[in-house]
Order: structure tokens, then sequence, then C-alpha cells
């Protein structure tokens, strides 16, 4: 009975909710763990991850458990934009960006459309959010707005055009920010006369 009650108060401690290599390292046996799950006091949102089954319900589920999950995750493209409300997409996989040669994750749900980035387009635009106590990495909208350019191919002209005219619309991005990152992805020729358009 104790180490349940110490169970739960270390997920209160961690924002409702753990993975399974957390709870290990503070010495919670994963027999416990079992126990509250079978008894429905706490859920399994994925795969080694488990939230408190009284918590607020979260807002974002699948970000947060991508976040929880793949650390080195940054949220980029269509689920950028959405994040950040500059699209009328609506993503069905969530979009990530990885470091170049990085191994793939293993990850049951939700679905993931990943995108590796050499190291300068990797690093650039990274902001820090929290999203259900969890450490959520996702591109700023400029940023963001850029990678729509680099991977047309992939996501439709359309898409980025529409991020691009939303984000100058609403103020989102500024000409400097948005020309610093083409600069760094590599895109300025293929994104000058759309900013001109927009300028």
């Amino acid at each position: 009975m104790q180490a349940k009650e110490e169970t739960l108060r270390q997920f209160s401690k961690h924002h409702g909710m753990l993975r399974t290599a957390q709870a290990l390292r503070l010495g919670i046996h994963p027999r416990t763990l079992y126990s509250l799950r079978e008894e429905g006091q706490i859920v399994a949102v994925a795969r080694g991850l488990y939230r408190m089954a009284d918590a607020p319900e979260l807002s974002d589920p699948d970000l947060a458990t991508v976040a929880a999950k793949i650390p080195s995750a940054v949220v980029c493209l269509l689920s950028a934009l959405a994040y950040h409300n500059l699209t009328t997409q609506i993503p069905h996989q969530v979009y990530i960006a990885l470091p170049r040669h990085a191994s793939y994750p293993r990850l049951e749900h939700p679905p993931l459309r990943i995108f590796q980035f050499s190291r300068a387009p990797y690093e650039a635009g990274i902001e820090r959010k929290r999203v259900e106590g969890v450490e959520l990495k996702v591109y700023c909208p400029a940023k963001t707005v850029v990678d729509c350019f680099k991977f047309r191919n992939q996501i439709g002209l359309d898409v980025a055009l529409e991020a691009l005219r939303d984000a100058w619309r609403h103020k989102r991005v500024t000409m400097d920010d948005l020309w610093r990152f083409a600069q760094v992805c590599r895109v300025t020729n293929v994104m000058r006369p759309y900013l001109e358009s927009v300028a």
C-alpha cells in the first residue's frame, strides 16, 4: 500500500505522467505500476508511458506522448503550423524533425512522419514549451514557414504559401527572421519571389 501511495506521489510530482524508465529510476517496481493500472488509478497513454487516471484530460495527447517518448524530436511542418494556428490543414500524423543519422523511434501511437535535418537546420529556431508537464520542442513560426518551403515537394507548395501569408498577416514572423532561416535551410532562391510578394 505504501509503495502505491509513494508511486502516486511521484506521478503528481511529475505532472501526472511518467515513463516506465523514469519510474524504474525513481525506485518504483514494475509490479506496482501494473497493480495501479489494473486498479484503474493510472492508464497507459502509449507503450511505456503512463498517466494518472484522474489527471486533467490531455489537451494534446499526441504531442505530449511524442515529447515524453522521443526527447530529441522537434515538432515541425504541418504539426508545428497546427500548434501555432497557422494552417487550415489537420495533420493526421505528428510531423517531427530528428538529427540526420538518428535512429528511427518505434512508437505504436501516434503515427509519425519523420524528417531528418542536418545539424544547423535541426538546431535553428527551436522553442521549448510545456505540454501536460512535458517539455515539447517545436520550431518557431518563422522557421516552420521556411521548412514548409524546403519540403514543399512533400507537403505541397500551397501549404507553404498559406503558412507564409497567414504568418505575415498575423504578424507572427518578420522578414529578417524568414530570411535568416531561409539562409540556414538554403532556400533563399526558392523563397525570394514569395517574400517579395508579401513584403
